[in-house]
This record gives C-alpha cells, sequence and structure tokens, in this order.
C-alpha cells in the first residue's frame, strides 16, 4: 500500500473542497459537487459554504439553484441532518441514507403516537398512513405552504403530541411538522421555497412532483445509492477509513464495506497507520495548489467531513465544536484548522486565532478574508445556531 501523508491530505482538501485560490468553483452547484454536498442545518451555511468555494458570488445566484432552477436539492438524510445535494444525486439518497433514517423516524414517530399522540395502541401505523394521505392531497395543487398552514387546513393533523408530561426534556410537539418530516425522508414531499430571509429558516412544503416539475427520478436501490456515495465522498474526502464513511453516511460498515467493494477502491496507508481508502482512478499524489486561506461557517462539509480529524484540526478540536458536535466557524491556513471568526455588533468580521505560530504573511491573508467577508455580508450579523467555545464571548481573553 502506497502511503498518503497528512501533508498529501491537506493537499486533497484544498484542491477538491475548492479553497484553494486556483481551484475555486464557477458555481453553486459546483461548489456542493466539490464537498459532494452542503450542510443545510444553519440556514446562513449554505450561503456562506458557497461564498468561500466560489470566485464571485452574490445571495442571489445561491438563491437560483435552489428555488429557480432547482438545481440544487434540500434533502434530509445522512444522521437526520439537513443538506443541499446536486440534484442528480438526490435519487441515490433517497434509496440509501433517507431511506435508512426514514424507516428510524417512521418507528420512532409511530411509537410516539401510540404513547403520547392521537393513536391508541397499536394504532399509530393506520394514524400515520391516513395522516399522509390527507397532507398529499392537501398539497397536490402544487401550491406551498408552511408547516403552520398545514396545521390550520389539514384536520389530520392539526393536533399535538404531548411528550413526556411532567418530565423536564418534554414538551408539546405539533404533528404538521413530524408528518411533513416523514413525507420528505419517503422523498413524496420536498422544502420548497423559504418564506424568509435567506439567512433565516423558514420552509415551505409542496409534492416532490410539483417541486421536480413531473420530472421525478426513481429512487436508487440501496446497495447502488451507497455506492454512489461513497465514491463521489472518496473523489472529494479521500483518502478515508471505513470508520470516516461510516460516521458521514450515518450507515453500517457492512453497507460501507460492500460499497468500497462495489467500487473498485484501493488500500492505502495513512500517517497514523490506519487503513485508508481511494478510488481506483485516483491514486496518483495530488500536489499542493500553493497556499491558500478560507473563513468557513458553522457546520461546513470541510470540517464535518471525517470521524478522525486531527490531520486538519490538530489539537483544536474542543475549542471548535460545540457538546454535541457542531462545528463552529473555522479559519484555514493550508489545509489546517489555526482559528475561529465572529462578527461583532456591526457585522465586522473578526478573526480568533488559536495557533501563535500562523505566519505573518498567513495573518494578512486571512485579515483580507474577513474583510471580504464583511463586506459581503454587509452588516448583516448571521446567527449563530451552534456556537463554539472559541465563538464565545471574552474567549481567549
Amino acid at each position: 500500500m502506497r502511503l498518503v501523508t497528512d501533508d498529501e491530505r491537506r493537499a486533497r482538501l484544498g484542491v477538491r473542497h475548492a479553497l484553494a485560490p486556483t481551484a475555486k468553483a464557477a458555481s453553486p452547484e459546483e461548489a456542493a459537487r466539490a464537498v459532494v454536498c452542503l450542510h443545510a442545518t444553519d440556514p446562513p451555511s449554505v450561503h456562506l459554504s458557497c461564498w468561500a468555494r466560489v470566485g464571485a458570488l452574490d445571495v442571489d445566484d445561491v438563491e437560483r439553484a435552489l428555488y429557480g432552477t432547482r438545481s440544487l436539492v434540500r434533502q434530509q438524510s445522512m444522521r437526520e441532518t439537513l443538506f443541499v445535494f446536486p440534484r442528480d444525486l438526490v435519487p441515490a439518497v433517497w434509496g440509501s441514507a433517507s431511506a435508512r433514517v426514514a424507516a428510524i423516524h417512521r418507528n420512532r414517530l409511530v411509537r410516539d403516537l401510540e404513547r403520547w399522540g392521537p393513536a391508541a395502541e397499536g394504532q399509530g401505523a393506520a394514524w400515520l398512513a391516513t395522516a399522509e394521505k390527507a397532507v398529499l392531497a392537501h398539497l397536490a395543487d402544487g401550491v406551498p405552504r408552511s408547516s403552520k398552514q398545514v396545521r390550520e387546513e389539514v384536520p389530520e393533523v392539526a393536533g399535538f403530541i404531548e411528550q413526556a408530561p411532567g418530565k423536564s426534556w418534554g414538551g408539546r410537539i405539533a404533528l404538521a411538522p413530524r408528518v411533513l418530516t416523514q413525507l420528505s425522508l419517503d422523498g413524496v414531499v420536498a422544502r420548497a421555497a423559504n418564506a424568509g430571509a435567506w439567512y433565516t429558516s423558514r420552509p415551505t412544503w409542496t409534492t416532490t412532483r410539483a417541486w421536480w416539475r413531473d420530472e421525478v427520478p426513481e429512487a436508487l436501490a440501496a446497495r447502488q445509492g451507497y455506492a454512489e456515495l461513497v465514491s463521489r465522498w472518496l473523489w472529494s474526502y479521500g483518502p478515508g477509513t471505513v470508520e470516516d464513511l461510516a460516521w458521514w453516511l450515518g450507515a453500517t460498515k457492512s453497507a460501507v464495506r460492500t460499497a468500497l467493494d462495489d467500487i473498485g477502491a484501493q488500500r492505502v496507508s495513512l500517517a497514523d497507520g490506519s487503513v485508508g481508502w481511494l478510488r481506483e482512478d485516483d491514486l496518483a499524489p495530488v500536489a499542493a495548489a500553493g497556499p491558500w486561506v478560507a473563513l468557513l461557517p458553522l457546520l461546513d462539509p470541510t470540517v464535518m467531513g471525517w470521524k478522525a480529524r486531527a490531520f486538519y484540526l490538530g489539537a483544536h478540536t474542543s475549542h471548535l465544536f460545540d457538546s454535541a458536535g457542531n462545528a463552529g466557524t473555522t479559519a484555514w491556513v493550508d489545509g489546517r484548522v489555526v482559528g475561529a471568526w465572529v462578527q461583532d455588533a456591526d457585522g465586522v468580521v473578526e478573526l480568533r486565532l488559536l495557533d501563535d505560530d500562523v505566519s505573518a504573511q498567513a495573518r494578512e491573508a486571512l485579515a483580507d478574508e474577513a474583510r471580504r467577508l464583511s463586506a459581503w455580508l454587509d452588516g448583516r450579523r448571521v446567527f449563530a445556531v451552534y456556537p463554539s467555545p472559541a465563538m464565545q464571548p471574552g474567549f481567549g481573553r
């Protein structure tokens, strides 16, 4: 097995993730393909992840791809997380990662309906089937609606689940969003236009057929879908281990090993002694693309792409992730994370470096990037849903 050093892995990251100046993407679609898909849990991250990878970009470019041409599609899938996928990849996701999550979510929802909701014991599945049919019938006119509108207009999902009454972790959960999520995971309902600004989350819902304009492809079989996802991941993130892939996919190691075998992936040795994998058409070394810096948003795919992250995080993990494992903002130099970034009260981007040995040249390049991002945001403060310790007020003082 040939050795792929950490230096080469960082070089690949700059090139394949469209972060180095000579490797920039030309469009939001290319930016998404560079990292397989974009994290979309935090609404601004989709636009900011594109901004970091596209040479010249404005908000309307991303909005066009999401809601105009619909060449980028929001879909909940791996690890029950919301992503934005290139349109052609969605059938693979429907048949594999989304299908796995859909089954888990359906079982949990049926259990909750019977335990805390409107369904009698043993009747949860039947209740859910009736509710899904009613929602789909109501959305059949193709008019996008918010979950609140669906709740108000469809009597079958007008109620709530009174989860764990009397418990501190309990609460009142509306039925409509849970049913819509299930239908979305199943691929029959789609997240349509956002009813709010680009940096907020106010999704509307319609049928997949309406959103895809009657051009809905068939979902791939699970094995075929996983093979496609693993192939694309290896091109963008490889080399990686079975554990990296299983974590990223939210799948079993068995499914990953089958996919690696199906695509003819080849073993390589990593610097820590573990076995990594590359596509059989990607075995040649990748040279660094020259110096580069980047400012990436919360949950950016690059910082969330592997389970084992020491080759780019070093000793900074505890400063850059919250207690639930969500990545905060990150500042990068040549494939290493060297800090985070925040905004002040006026929306100006400020750097919080964690490394003392960042060169003067790299510091100035990061400062230029911070000024560029401040100008692009134009005073708009991006709400941080998952602030890392390094993003907290007073950190490092």
